[in-house]
């Protein structure tokens, strides 16, 4: 499969794959996350994380 991005429903504990592809984009760095590495995102607003410190990040700045 081409390097593309994948477009995806995140869900508690698991997420949806809508359009296939190889990665998605982190909201907070812009850094691509494999699918197969991605672990961290945000079911309310449905957006992926590169890793805890992004996901802490954008968690602090909700406060």
């Amino acid at each position: 499969m081409e390097d593309k991005i994948a477009i995806l429903k995140y869900l508690n504990n698991s997420f949806e794959i809508i359009e296939n592809g190889t990665h998605v984009i982190c909201a907070v760095s812009g850094k691509k996350i494999p699918l197969e590495n991605l672990t961290y995102w945000n079911v309310e607003l449905q957006e992926a994380y590169f890793s805890y410190f992004e996901a802490n990040l954008k968690r602090e700045k909700s406060k």
